[in-house]
């Protein structure tokens, strides 16, 4: 185990952030941004001016205080390319190394590519697709497929510059049309997933689920639609900055750069003619991250999921832990009583992540852990499910007590579940609960299980490496909301 710490430098901020990395995975310790505005200096000036760099100095000291502070073993800072166009960046580097020891890396196209690939493949359960991720000054358009990046083009604009020029948002729009016509990328386009990153994907998902009242509050992998970004089009096409501001939820840069951005997607949407593409929320400080973790990197893209619930748990399990056990007991459960539960496939993932998950609301307060379980997931950062997944397994989760299932409550999600997934919510609820008693006395002892149907009951026999008598004993306690859930009664051996 080993806590690093990474800088990054851009235009708008400097971020300094403290993980511990273990066994390939890693947790945030410690985060810290200063937001300021450089632009001017880079844009007009080409020059940092003395108070740029004072105010740059102070803050980079100050973070190599906290750094000492949580002992960092290894610090690794990187810069936007974009102060290049400074003509005095190259002091400005000198004189930070010179002062605070911290000697940062520029990072070219090629970098910046490689780290938002390597963010978005491990956020995006994808492993072929086109990404597009819109900085302040560029926006970078790659091709994936099979782990590598087969193609890419670089746009001289980003939400920043483009949002700087003094034309209507059409002109805007067929500024970056232009740029893509003839692009290699676009002309290879084949209708697979399109992955949009950077701030004004996801300021402008944030405006389009408040106008169609999307019910939950996760950045990635949402569906942002055409439809949708018409409407946050219309709805911002006569508003201010000053009331932009307002807008709950958007980022620093999201009042100022919101035209340019919108722009671009817009432009993105027409040029690429998809309906709909998915938003993450990769970045190139993750991207890093990733590529310096301490220990064997492990295997993160042939079960994405399982490799997120994995990492949630690396740093909160305890010697007694049984999340893997009950998650295989869980899926084992769904397969034996398949012609019972007649529930489609599509509430496997759900079901894993509420099982594997079963006892994270036990970090927030023991007592009545399965319901604090369920904003716990809402609000884990899974990946490698959609949103309606992740959502079911939250209510899943806290239906592990059915005393908490509340329908009206529920009924909130209607626009994302409909009859059918209620119903499923009760049983997987009680597939996970059964699951965690059968490894009730955590020590692995059920191996096996097999289901006999006989008529109206179910006869489950345990193949057992000891005495299974705790775990007969508990699971037989859920008989009653088995039966009234299944409509068999339940008789364990």
């Amino acid at each position: 185990m080993e806590n690093i710490a990474f800088i990054q430098l851009t235009e708008r901020k400097l971020e300094l952030k403290i993980v511990q990395s273990r066994a390939g995975r890693y947790r945030i310790l410690e985060e810290v941004v200063n937001n300021y505005d450089l632009t001017g200096d880079i844009t007009k000036d080409c020059l940092f001016s003395p108070k740029s760099r004072a105010d740059i100095l102070k803050i980079l000291n100050i973070y190599r205080f906290t750094i000492e502070t949580f002992s960092a073993s290894k610090m690794i800072a990187f810069a936007s390319n974009i102060i290049v166009k400074a003509r005095n960046y190259r002091g400005l580097l000198d004189e930070i190394y010179t002062h605070t020891g911290i000697n940062f890396i520029l990072a070219n196209d090629e970098e910046i590519i490689k780290d938002i690939y390597q963010s978005v493949v491990t956020k995006i359960d994808c492993s072929k697709g086109t990404g597009v991720y819109i900085s302040g000054y560029h926006t970078y358009i790659f091709k994936y497929n099979r782990r590598n990046v087969a193609d890419f083009i670089v746009l001289p604009y980003g939400y920043i510059n483009l949002s700087e020029k003094n034309e209507n948002f059409d002109s805007l729009v067929g500024i970056i049309k232009k740029e893509l016509k003839d692009s290699p990328v676009l002309k290879s386009f084949e209708e697979e997933i399109l992955v949009g990153t950077g701030v004004p994907f996801l300021d402008i998902a944030k405006i389009a689920k408040k106008l169609l009242r999307y019910p939950l509050d996760i950045d990635n992998n949402y569906l942002l639609s055409a439809s949708g970004v018409d409407k946050v089009i219309e709805f911002t096409k006569d508003l201010d900055i000053d009331k932009i501001k307002k807008i709950k939820g958007l980022s620093m840069e999201g009042s100022d750069s919101l035209k340019g951005g919108l722009a671009i997607i817009k432009a993105l949407f027409d040029m690429f003619a998809v309906e709909e593409l998915t938003v993450s929320d990769a970045t190139c400080m993750e991207g890093k991250i990733l590529e310096n973790l301490v220990g064997s990197p492990i295997e993160k893209y042939s079960d994405l999921l399982l490799n997120s619930l994995d990492s949630y748990y690396e740093f909160k399990k305890e010697g007694l832990s049984i999340n893997p056990s009950v998650y295989n007991m869980a899926v084992l459960l769904f397969k034996q009583l398949k012609v019972v539960h007649k529930l489609s496939r599509n509430y496997v993932k759900p079901l894993k992540i509420a099982a594997y998950m079963f006892d994270c609301g036990k970090f927030i307060d023991f007592k009545n852990y399965e319901k604090h379980g369920y904003y716990a997931i809402l609000n884990a950062n899974i990946v490698g499910a959609s949103q309606k997944e992740i959502l079911l397994a939250a209510l899943s989760c806290m239906c592990q007590d059915l005393d908490n299932f509340n329908l009206p409550e529920i009924m909130k999600y209607k626009d994302l579940i409909d009859d059918e997934d209620v119903d499923a919510i009760r049983k997987l609820g009680v597939l996970v609960k059964l699951a965690v008693n059968l490894n009730a006395s955590r020590k692995n002892v059920i191996s096996d299980i097999v289901c006999d149907i006989l008529g109206d009951s179910i006869i489950m026999k345990t193949v057992v490496r000891s005495d299974p008598s705790f775990e007969i004993m508990q699971s037989m306690k859920l008989s009653d909301d088995f039966k009234k859930t299944f409509k068999k009664s339940l008789q364990i051996i």
